[in-house]
């Protein structure tokens, strides 16, 4: 071969290599825009919004914006003692023009988090102390309310007004920082959102559980009747999810309560006696039932596709060797639909933390989860803050959930269907 030949086939698979790489890129290209429309919808509906949540649980920006002399001022005050004369001018100054515009509001409103009666006190402040021109304004604030002059009062302000704040989080963990800057025990009257973080996760565990022992023998059953009738079981178990979950809780509340269609039939039959009803409804055992019946497909669908791919072979060969039948379930068939039941009791209780609408309509005063003071939070109060504050301990506790179970069962032994 000569040399001319050699130097040929060389550039010409050079070339080829070239052409391989470039057509493996444009591969790769095509593949990235087909699941870039994907990526921009995750990014906008779920990853941005979870980002500004967290952002907002520490922001505190907006009170600073309204009042920045004060807030100048509050930053050089060491903490000890009143502020002096100068603090109080530009505190009389950001007032007045807080009157102008009519925010003074909203500074009141956020102050109203950390001590009740602040927004009055702001309010009327602000539209005593615009009338007044000149100083010394410490005894015009005096007269004006004696809490002006309490120290107590301005070290709440000073931990208040900073741009980013752990007190919301402290807050939903029922707790807050005393006038010294320690962190304390808020008063147990004030102590709510603990209890309705383990009433969340006890009614979650409680429901996943029941779905558990009633979605188990459904999908095993499922599973092991002939396919024709088992694809027409598989559809009353799909129809949950045609009907509205407005109608489907609705309808619960119309069996449940006290002259409803489920106590008239136990009165009639002589099992409760009419003038003993017991309450069904507006409780946890409404809530229970209610959310059962809603998340009880979540857990049959996974089991279900688990279950459909066991052969029965691996039965048939124990029983063959003298095994019991409650044996071969135990140490053959429970083993082999793990990752169904894993995948089944995870998705029923991330769902289950986060509801809102069934517990909120059937759940009343000892029912309601942690998402209903979240949602009271984000409509009634306007305190986005600790709404925020409250949805990342919710998230940070169902990530810590999702980790735990990836190290104790593995994600690869999970399967969805």
């Amino acid at each position: 071969m000569t040399t001319a030949t050699l130097i040929e086939s060389d550039r010409s698979g050079g070339g080829l290599a070239r052409r391989l790489r470039r057509a493996e890129r444009l591969t790769r290209l095509r593949a990235f825009l087909l699941v870039l429309p994907l990526l921009l919808f995750v990014l906008v509906m779920f990853v941005l919004p979870i980002g500004q949540m967290l952002f907002r649980s520490v922001d505190n920006t907006a009170p600073c914006r309204l009042v920045p002399e004060t807030c100048q001022g509050l930053q050089r005050w060491d903490g000890t003692g009143l502020p002096d004369e100068a603090l109080y001018a530009a505190f009389a100054r950001d007032l007045a023009e807080r009157f102008k515009d009519k925010t003074a509001d909203q500074l009141g409103t956020r102050l109203n988090y950390e001590a009740s009666g602040m927004l009055s006190l702001v309010r009327s402040t602000a539209r005593r102390i615009s009338q007044v021109t000149e100083g010394p304004y410490r005894p015009a604030f005096e007269a004006i309310d004696p809490r002006w002059v309490d120290h107590a009062v301005w070290a709440m302000i000073k931990q208040a007004l900073v741009p980013y704040t752990a007190a919301y989080y402290l807050n939903a963990l029922d707790l807050k920082q005393d006038s010294d800057g320690n962190v304390v025990a808020q008063p147990a009257d004030q102590q709510i959102y603990v209890a309705l973080f383990l009433r969340t996760f006890w009614i979650g565990l409680v429901t996943t559980g029941i779905c558990l022992l009633l979605g188990y023998p459904v999908a095993h059953l499922l599973a092991h009747v002939p396919p024709a009738l088992g694809n027409r079981l598989l559809i009353l178990v799909l129809l949950p999810f045609w009907t509205s979950l407005l109608v489907r809780t609705t309808s619960w509340i119309v069996l449940l309560q006290s002259n409803g269609v489920l106590l008239d039939l136990l009165v009639h039959l002589g099992i409760v006696d009419n003038d003993a009803r017991p309450t069904l409804v507006y409780n946890k055992i409404g809530t229970f039932v209610a959310m059962t019946h809603v998340l009880l497909p979540f857990m049959i669908l996974p089991l279900y596709s688990v279950m459909r791919t066991i052969s029965p072979l691996y039965q048939r060969a124990a029983e063959s060797l003298g095994a019991h039948p409650v044996i071969v379930f135990f140490r053959i068939y429970l083993p082999l639909s793990l990752p169904g039941i894993g995948a089944g009791c995870l998705l029923v209780f991330i769902l289950s933390v986060g509801y809102y609408i069934t517990p909120a309509l059937v759940g009343g005063q000892s029912g309601q989860l942690i998402s209903n003071l979240i949602a009271y939070h984000m409509r009634s109060s306007l305190n986005w803050g600790l709404a925020s504050a409250l949805s990342a301990i919710l998230l940070v506790a169902v990530l810590l959930l999702y980790w735990l179970y990836s190290r104790l069962v593995g994600l690869e032994n999970t399967k969805l269907g």
